[in-house]
């Protein structure tokens, strides 16, 4: 045994003793346990799984008229109704790509505004107080003035959209800018990096945590303005099916309509985890398992 092995075994017998005498244990090396795919996808649909079978069985008793909820068989009736004659997929697509649209509008002009606001002073003066405004006013009291401006065709679906994601998005960017390290800014600065290249190479990876959470936010709540957007001079997109089946009493296709909302929001929850897994692969390792 070397001289430098000793000297390491007895440094470390010292810090164990130390730690003993204070009532600390020795740190242990902590292992990841991943939990395996063929038990973590179950868990996954466990509770949705218990509230469709509870749905399930209280419109089979009769316990649930199905004048207030259809069954899962009627809306499956329903669905593959609308599949054969294309109505489904067609409106499903006009909604997704409205959606589509209005984020990728929304969350751009947000996260330009955000870094420029986060960035400079004088670009906080100018956005901050705008944006702030914006995020105070319910995009939905803005619905009759936009048909009055855009009249009721894509553009003020569009738009509706736009505005609801673009507040969260400037929001969370601009946090995000502001909590990145000063000193990191000053060492790409030192290597040289200014302009876009420190933006693009340094500061908005930095930030990128808050700005996906403002994805994810983004993409939730364009759903509610895609709802609010569809039910005005729309013949078709998930919101026309809505205004369908509330003219006609129509159970199964209203809940039909919910599940399409659900299905889409899942679409887009999984843009994101996706984004989450290859832009940011440090955090599968935070979670305590």
């Amino acid at each position: 045994m070397t001289s430098a092995t000793v000297a390491q075994s007895t440094v470390g017998d010292a810090a164990s003793q130390r730690a003993s005498c204070i009532g600390l244990e020795t740190p242990r090396t902590r292992k990841q346990h991943n939990r395996p795919v063929w038990l973590s996808l179950p868990l996954r649909f466990l509770v949705p799984g218990v509230i469709v079978a509870v749905w399930w069985i209280g419109t089979a008793t009769g316990t649930i008229s199905p004048a207030v909820l259809a069954s899962p068989g009627a809306v499956f009736d329903a669905f593959v109704e609308l599949y054969r004659t294309g109505q489904l997929v067609d409106f499903a697509l006009a909604s997704l790509e409205r959606a589509a649209l209005g984020v990728g509008l929304g969350v751009g002009v947000g996260l330009i505004l955000g870094v420029l606001a986060g960035l400079y002073t004088l670009g906080e003066e100018l956005i901050d107080s705008t944006m702030q405004i914006n995020r105070a006013i319910p995009f939905l009291a803005l619905v009759p003035l936009f048909i009055a401006w855009f009249g009721i065709d894509n553009t003020f679906k569009v738009l509706l959209i736009a505005i609801a994601t673009v507040s969260p998005m400037y929001a969370y960017s601009y946090l995000g800018v502001r909590n990145v390290d000063r000193k990191m800014i000053e060492a790409a600065q030192g290597f040289g990096l200014t302009g876009g290249r420190l933006i693009l190479g340094v500061i908005i990876p930095t930030a990128l945590p808050g700005i996906l959470m403002a994805l994810r936010i983004c993409l939730s709540i364009s759903i509610t303005g895609l709802i609010a957007a569809e039910q005005v001079g729309t013949r078709e997109g998930i919101g026309y099916l809505v205004s369908l089946a509330q003219e006609y009493n129509r159970t199964d296709y209203m809940i039909l309509c919910v599940v399409l909302y659900a299905i889409l929001g899942l679409i887009f929850d999984l843009i994101v985890r996706i984004l989450e897994k290859y832009s940011m692969p440090w955090r599968a390792g935070v979670t305590v398992r």
